[in-house]
């Protein structure tokens, strides 16, 4: 997030952000990056796991000429600030990460002074991610089950947490818990379940594409460090404790 917000900052500084910026993160990304695109006027845009669909989101925007991309990144520490690639680019990110480092040291600052000046400026937003590990066929089975069961029972709540909205990447829909309406995601089709919760909230479930596990994702905004981090621990607690 610190790379992602000095590009914006500086460009939108500099007068350079070119004409329908874009940035571009995956759904289990943090809700600070549509915070971070917010404040300087840059289309937020969400994809589905794996850095292969910010590329596919380049390459719309060259053929159609829609956006501009300016910054993609994802939750697993990949990001990529140009469009010379079409994946996650650690060597530039490393580069970048440097220049930043620099500029706070500049401002008599350090990386951690220049995140705590973010976390003031758009919310203590914290995520986390657990696993459940199922071995084998009958664990393919047992990650298959959990998720048509959880398809099906469409909660309206994780302990304190409201769920506003359930999203169905598998079958394409978004439903409103309180109008009951449903609109397309307008992603492609994966077995992912996301839940929109009040309070800036959020968890995802969804199978591991390479491994034997179920993945659970959380995403809270708290008022300071610790509040977010006891929001994180409730909700993590409150979904696991519903899919066990």
């Amino acid at each position: 997030m610190l790379i992602g917000e000095y590009i914006l900052s500086q460009k939108s500084a500099n007068g350079t952000l070119p004409e329908n910026p874009a940035f571009v993160e995956s759904i289990v990304s943090t809700d600070m990056g549509k915070a971070i695109a917010a404040a300087y006027g840059v289309k937020h845009i969400e994809v589905l796991t794996g850095f292969k669909y910010i590329g596919e989101q380049m390459l719309k925007f060259e053929k159609t000429g829609c956006n501009n991309y300016v910054f993609g990144m994802e939750e697993s520490y990949g990001c990529l600030p140009g469009t010379y690639a079409r994946d996650k680019d650690a060597p530039a990110a490393v580069c970048m990460l440097c220049e930043v480092a620099a500029f706070y040291k500049s401002q008599g600052k350090t990386l951690w002074d220049g995140m705590i000046d973010m976390y003031e400026k758009y919310g203590y937003y914290r995520e986390g991610i657990s696993t459940m590990t199922l071995k084998g066929i009958d664990g393919a089975a047992q990650i298959n089950e959990i998720m048509t069961k959880a398809r099906a029972a469409e909660p309206k709540k994780f302990g304190d947490y409201q769920v506003l909205a359930i999203r169905d990447y598998k079958n394409d829909t978004r439903k409103d818990m309180t109008t009951g309406k449903v609109e397309p995601t307008g992603l492609p089709s994966s077995n992912v379940l996301y839940y929109e919760l009040n309070d800036n909230a959020w968890c995802c479930v969804r199978p591991s594409g390479t491994e034997p596990k179920i993945k659970f994702y959380f995403g809270v905004k708290g008022v300071s460090l610790e509040d977010s981090q006891a929001k994180l621990d409730a909700l993590s607690a409150e979904v696991l404790g519903q899919f066990e």
